[in-house]
């Protein structure tokens, strides 16, 4: 047992370095999922709540305005992430002055991710049974009430759903990311993983981004089931 403790002892001094460039990547793509995710949460929620509010009889009906958001909400999400990431290069340099970095890497993260939970969202609103809109205007409730306290209460489950599902896939473009100088633990797979031919450090830093796929899944399954009175 001693031998086993002196050994990681070892091994531990001969990887300080390597052990202190995940832990500071681990950081900043917790910064670059979280805040990205934010963001998306921020516009892309009140965009679904439009999309749904907009269609075809729905409450604040109005076509052009329910095509032209929709065009411009698939428009964001037929653009491959790492296309993205590269034609939006000026607009993140205005935005935060520069286009490498983990502050650099939130912007076209946040752009990918308000489409993408927009959809997910109005896709929740959809599964909110019509009666309870319909109850909710015979007894005189202005569209505003109808949105605060029928839709988004009945749809909760669907879009913590979407929320969860936004945040596990800006795990994975925060890799996409990192291998463009947008830091994180991509950046650390492809410059000491992949192009030093070093297996463990890629082995490692999958095992990480797994680990943080599945606590991200986990808590989110856990809110939805607090929220879910079916």
């Amino acid at each position: 047992m001693s031998l086993n403790i002196a050994d990681f002892s070892s091994w531990l001094i001969q990887n300080e370095r390597l052990i202190e460039l995940l832990i500071n990547a681990f950081g900043e793509t917790l910064t670059m999922v979280f805040v990205a995710g934010a963001f998306s949460v921020l516009l892309g929620i009140p965009l679904g709540v439009l999309l749904h509010l907009t269609k075809p009889k729905g409450l604040l009906e109005h076509r052009f305005v329910n095509k032209v958001m929709g065009a411009v909400v698939n428009v964001g999400r037929s653009i491959p992430f790492i296309i993205l990431l590269v034609s939006i290069i000026p607009f993140t340099r205005l935005i935060v002055g520069t286009s490498i970095g983990t502050a650099a890497a939130i912007v076209p993260l946040a752009v990918c991710a308000i489409p993408f939970i927009a959809r997910l969202i109005e896709g929740a609103l959809l599964e909110v049974p019509s009666g309870l809109v319909e109850a909710a205007q015979s007894m005189g409730a202005s569209p505003s009430q109808i949105i605060i306290k029928v839709l988004l209460p009945e749809a909760m489950p669907g879009i913590l759903n979407g929320i969860t599902i936004t945040l596990v896939t800006l795990v994975s473009y925060s890799a996409m990311a990192g291998a463009v100088g947008g830091g994180g633990l991509g950046d650390v797979g492809i410059r000491y993983g992949y192009q030093r031919f070093d297996s463990s450090v890629m082995i490692i830093t999958i095992v990480i981004l797994v680990f943080l796929v599945q606590l991200i899944q986990s808590i989110g399954d856990q809110l939805i089931k607090r929220v879910d009175h079916r």
